[in-house]
């Protein structure tokens, strides 16, 4: 069987099209979770902390040229090194929502592959049994 034969059985099965499915959507909600973090939940605490935006936290890492700005951005363009843990920080609490939300869905899903066990229909006896317990009631009479 050809290179292209095999690539082409294993593209098509089912389970590598549903992974490229949840890529898609996962890329999508990605996004989506940003966007709550970014514009939802940091302002919050920030609102919360002092009015802090975590974008802006940085330290600056070495020696900024004269009438350069101050801001993250600015640093960034100039080609200052800055330690940007507000960058850090935004990411950081992306990834523990979009986990927690994640969990809930396996969560969920799970719980709804969970079936009822199907009352067990109760098995015939062996044979063997049956045998001999007609022996054994013919003895008794």
């Amino acid at each position: 069987m050809g290179m292209m034969q095999e690539f082409k059985e294993f593209s098509v099965k089912g389970n590598v099209i549903d992974l490229a499915v949840g890529v898609i959507i996962g890329a999508a909600f990605a996004k989506i979770v940003d966007s709550v973090v970014s514009d939802l939940i940091l302002p919050l605490v920030g609102a919360v902390i002092g009015k802090i935006d975590f974008s802006n936290l940085f330290i600056v890492l070495g020696a900024v040229p004269p009438g350069t700005a101050t801001t993250l951005d600015a640093l960034k363009k100039a080609g200052v090194p800055v330690f940007a843990y507000g960058n850090f920080i935004t990411v950081a609490v992306n990834f523990a929502i979009l986990a927690f939300i994640i969990f809930l869905m396996i969560k969920q899903i799970n719980r709804l592959k969970k079936e009822e066990p199907a009352a067990a229909a109760p098995l015939a006896p062996v044979e063997e049994v049956v045998l001999l317990r007609e022996i054994r009631d013919s003895l008794r009479k």
